[in-house]
């Protein structure tokens, strides 16, 4: 089983017992955290997707670790004019591991989701 979920306006595929490095979290470490915007659900054969989110689909994870990225540095030079400049960066992640992709409500909510238009087409019948 997988989802694909958006943490910090990027998607991540992402499944039971995995680690990411996302953008910053802004809880402490060891805290548990709960993504619902899940843009799709793929249980074996069956494939739900979102528009734009899978209604009532979450996905749980804990905070292992906040930690930087490797250093990317810049150079810049203009040849025969004496200027050099060296700047370097490390961005900052959050490492999380994934321990839950839950889709039991979900699955629900779409059932009943379905019944309902047919019960006001019903009524507007009468």
């Amino acid at each position: 089983m997988y989802a694909i979920v958006e943490i910090a306006g990027k998607q991540y595929k992402v499944s039971q017992d995995d680690t990411l490095y996302v953008a910053t979290q802004e809880a402490a470490a060891g805290t548990k955290v709960t993504f619902d915007r899940v843009l799709l659900v793929a249980d074996g054969e069956n494939i739900t997707v979102g528009s734009p989110a899978v209604e009532g689909a979450s996905v749980e994870a804990v905070i292992v670790d906040h930690v930087k990225g490797d250093k990317v540095l810049v150079f810049k030079k203009k040849r025969r004019k004496h200027y050099k400049v060296k700047n370097g960066h490390r961005q900052p992640y959050t490492q999380i591991k994934i321990e839950a992709v839950s889709t039991s409500s979900a699955k629900k909510k779409s059932a009943k989701k379905t019944a309902e238009p047919k019960a006001a087409a019903e009524a507007a019948a009468e």
